[in-house]
């Protein structure tokens, strides 16, 4: 009984060590990107900036700060999962949101064929109504969370009674 407790703690020891690791690595990651993200957001600030020397090409002006923007966002967002070690559903769609308009706004409505036009109204659609639903969607699983310890309390309180009385 008690060499078994022990492999059985000794187990749980090893994984919880795995699981650290891979946090370690999974940061390790995250703070590449990070810094990789940074380093491409200098980068093209940077190109922007030389290419006001140059005639003025609205278009590529926009598409800069856009993109840009987006690189601001997508850092935003890594440095809130490491901070949290979650990822904001919301702020990866916004992201998503801006990238799909900037792709429009840089070739124009009228130079996109009607079939892309209509899909990309689709998916700006089921985009905007995944960042309505997200409210309803977390108070569900929160009554979902707190309706499961009461179950299981409940379920162990049983059992306790149960083996008490045999």
């Amino acid at each position: 009984m008690l060499k078994e407790l022990t492999s059985k703690f000794n187990n749980w020891l090893q994984r919880n060590r795995i699981v650290r690791n891979l946090e370690f690595f999974q940061d390790f990651i995250i703070i590449s990107l990070c810094l990789g993200l940074f380093c491409v957001m200098l980068i093209r600030l940077g190109d922007m900036f030389f290419s006001f020397l140059h005639p003025l090409d609205l278009r590529q002006v926009t598409s800069d700060i856009l993109f840009i923007l987006i690189l601001v966002e997508l850092f935003r967002l890594l440095i809130d999962h490491l901070q949290q070690q979650r990822t904001s559903v919301t702020a990866a769609v916004e992201i998503t949101i801006v990238s799909a308009l900037r792709e429009v706004i840089l070739r124009g409505v009228l130079e996109i064929p009607r079939d892309q036009i209509f899909g990309i109204a689709v998916f700006l659609v089921v985009l905007t109504a995944i960042i309505g639903a997200l409210p309803w969607i977390s108070q569900f699983l929160e009554q979902v969370k707190i309706a499961n310890p009461e179950t299981t309390d409940k379920v162990q309180l049983l059992t306790k009674n149960t083996l008490a009385s045999d």
